[in-house]
């Protein structure tokens, strides 16, 4: 299948899923710059479609990526705030949103790997520790969502999981693919 047929069908999967499109609607209401929900909500989300799972099996939370210059804490806490306070129940709880612009303030230390600061928050998903992770999605103003996938969509759909090349393997590799396995075994892993 063709990237943009994949691209297509991911589309067609998000916008069939009213708790993702309550996300991706209220991010975008908020103006929250140079978003995308990235990671679990996104892959995870098109796995349980592959493997016919329902549609939210195994999905914790809803990461927020966004790009601000400002990389003071207070900063990035009043978004936190601010999401908190828009969405309601159990989302309240699951919208995690981090400005990208600060990760390289915290990574170094939490992971044991250099990070070097980003431009923009599309450039995150280059460093995700595999392909199949790095896919944003975004709902813009006319409605349309995009997508980022700076590796393709093949193995996300494929359900293929590898290291992501021009990066040291992620410290934990193991214990990330014996925990994705035992909730999707059909995954296909490509170990380094």
């Amino acid at each position: 299948m063709s990237e943009a047929m994949l691209e297509q069908k991911l589309k067609a999967i998000l916008h069939s899923d009213p708790v993702m499109m309550q996300v991706l609607q209220g991010t975008r209401d908020l103006q929250l710059p140079d978003w995308r929900v990235f990671s679990g909500a996104v892959y995870q989300r098109v796995w349980n479609h592959q493997t016919g799972r329902a549609v939210d099996y195994g999905i914790k939370d809803y990461d927020i990526g966004y790009f601000d210059p400002d990389t003071s804490w207070d900063a990035e806490d009043v978004w936190i705030k601010r999401f908190a306070a828009h969405f309601e129940g159990p989302l309240s709880e699951q919208v995690e949103v981090r400005n990208q612009a600060r990760v390289h303030l915290w990574f170094p230390e939490k992971y044991g790997q250099p990070y070097t600061p980003l431009t923009h928050t599309d450039e995150a998903m280059a460093r995700f520790v595999a392909p199949c992770f790095a896919v944003g999605v975004r709902l813009e103003n006319d409605g349309e969502i995009s997508v980022a996938a700076p590796f393709g969509l093949e193995d996300m759909f494929n359900l293929t999981i590898r290291p992501t090349p021009e990066r040291p393997v992620a410290k934990d590799w193991d214990k990330i693919i014996t925990k994705l396995q035992a909730r999707w075994p059909e995954l296909k892993v490509m170990n380094p």
